[in-house]
């Protein structure tokens, strides 16, 4: 009888994971950083880290990046080998395509420790939706994180209306009822927007998704969403 791995059947999970019942050969050849490694059986499926756990190793990852203290986790010749046969990823990101906001730096990770999707503006497209409900669903991941950030290209433009060129403003328009909301309000439009911004998109992620808000209902996903300041490279949580 099939058993049910959240909304997969196992069947589909291990061919959707990519999981082919081999071992993992050990190497003592380093990718980045001599970190040292213990061999995991890559066809034994880990405990899904918890919402809350998964943001706390954020928060921690992303407080030794700001202070210059990374320690460069999971980057390893053995985890290429691990992560080669399988990927259990602690979190999702869903994070701006901004060249200074890479996730795993930013947050301090690793080779299969997140799974990112990244769009101009950390849009809830619906590409980015079916990339999230995968790595939900298929891969185990309770947590989701949309990361914006200060001085995003794409919130400004949204604040100014201007044309824009090609199909640059199909993501822009996705931004627009994000700026409605605090385009009355005090302070500077283009901050107010960022913040707005991820906390609608956070709130589209549960609103347009029936596996993701399924997941939410029965306590397995918590959707959170935080700013990135590129000047400190600090991450503050903002839903």
């Amino acid at each position: 009888m099939t058993q049910r791995l959240g909304f997969i059947g196992r069947r589909s999970f291990l061919q959707l994971a990519g999981l082919g019942g081999m071992g993992v050969a050990a190497s003592s050849g380093l990718l980045w950083h001599p970190e040292a490694a213990v061999a995991q059986n890559p066809t034994t499926k880990p405990q899904p880290v918890s919402p809350e756990a998964a943001l706390k190793r954020l928060l921690e990852g992303n407080q030794r990046f700001m202070e210059g203290k990374r320690q460069n986790p999971n980057q390893s010749r053995l985890r290429l080998q691990e992560t080669a046969v399988a990927q259990y990823p602690f979190a999702s990101i869903l994070g701006c395509a901004d060249s200074r906001v890479p996730a795993e730096i930013v947050f301090d990770q690793g080779l299969g420790d997140l799974f990112v999707v990244r769009v101009a503006g950390n849009v809830a497209s619906q590409t980015a939706i079916g990339s999230l409900e995968f790595s939900t669903a298929v891969l185990g991941s309770q947590l989701i994180v949309v990361v914006g950030h200060s001085r995003c290209g794409a919130v400004v433009a949204a604040t100014k209306g201007d044309p824009l060129p090609g199909r640059i403003g199909t993501f822009v328009e996705e931004i627009k009822p994000a700026v409605a909301r605090v385009v009355a309000k005090t302070g500077d439009l283009q901050q107010n927007a960022v913040i707005a911004n991820v906390q609608y998109q956070a709130e589209r992620l549960a609103e347009s998704s029936t596996i993701l808000a399924g997941l939410i209902k029965e306590g397995k996903l918590k959707i959170v969403g935080g700013r990135y300041d590129l000047s400190s490279g600090k991450f503050v949580i903002v839903t």
